[in-house]
Formats: C-alpha cells, structure tokens, sequence
C-alpha cells in the first residue's frame, strides 16, 4: 500500500486563547470574530494550510499526562511575507506598540530580505520580511 502524506496545518498549544488570537490579528491573520472562548480555534492560510491553535486546558481535557512545555521559542517559528519592505518596519512598529516582544528590529539582511522577528505571547517566534529591491 503507498501512503502519501501532505503538510496540511500548523498547531500551536497556547497558554492563553485571547492573548494569542489578539497577537495574529495583529499580525494580519483572519482569525475568526468571537473564536476566543472556542476549544479549537484553525486560521485559512494561504493555500490552503491552516494555523490552528488549542489552549492548554483543551489538550489536557483529552490527555490527562499532559504537560505543559515551558515558556519560549525555538520549537517552531512562523514566517509571514509581507507586501514591501516598508510593510515589515509598519508591521513590527504596530506589534511592538501593542505591548508584544520584538525579538529583532527591521533590517535589510544580506540574503535580500527586510527582516525582523516578533514573539507571540507564549514566545513563538513569528518572522515578519519582504524582498528587498532589486
């Protein structure tokens, strides 16, 4: 029998629902109007693949072992392209204003990218960038 496999969602454990879906709107992401009090909340991304999100509290009504895993990133990170290079600076700019982490300010990196990383409030990482110029 062959098996065929495709990437289809992102799940991200949350510690706090309303905080993180607050920290996507932000970001830009069409999180669903009143999805805060929800037991599972999935985001459209495009093409197709969802990011969906479960608080604590949910996981554990169904895995009794669970644990939570420690505050901080590093497990998974998040890219999010932008429309232009100022998008990126515009973006971190309303983020940071908000009262959320900027891990990395805006700069052009060496690969031809306005970049700059945010965190969402369990410390996920999620990379704003756009293609520079020419």
């Amino acid at each position: 029998m062959e098996i065929t496999a495709e990437l289809d969602a992102i799940g991200i454990v949350v510690t706090d629902l309303r905080a993180t879906l607050d920290f996507y709107r932000l970001v830009g992401l069409p999180v669903p109007d009143g999805a805060e009090d929800a037991p599972h909340v999935e985001v459209p991304l495009a093409g197709g693949m969802r990011l969906m999100f479960d608080p604590e509290s949910t996981v554990r009504s169904f895995d009794p072992t669970f644990t939570p895993p420690p505050p901080g990133g590093g497990r998974v990170g998040l890219a999010v392209r932008l429309s232009g290079p100022a998008a990126v600076d515009a973006l971190y700019e309303r983020i940071t204003a908000a009262g959320h982490h900027g891990e990395l300010a805006p700069f052009d990196a060496p690969w031809g990218q306005r970049y700059a990383t945010v965190l969402d409030p369990d410390g996920t990482g999620v990379d704003l960038y756009a293609p520079l110029p020419g």
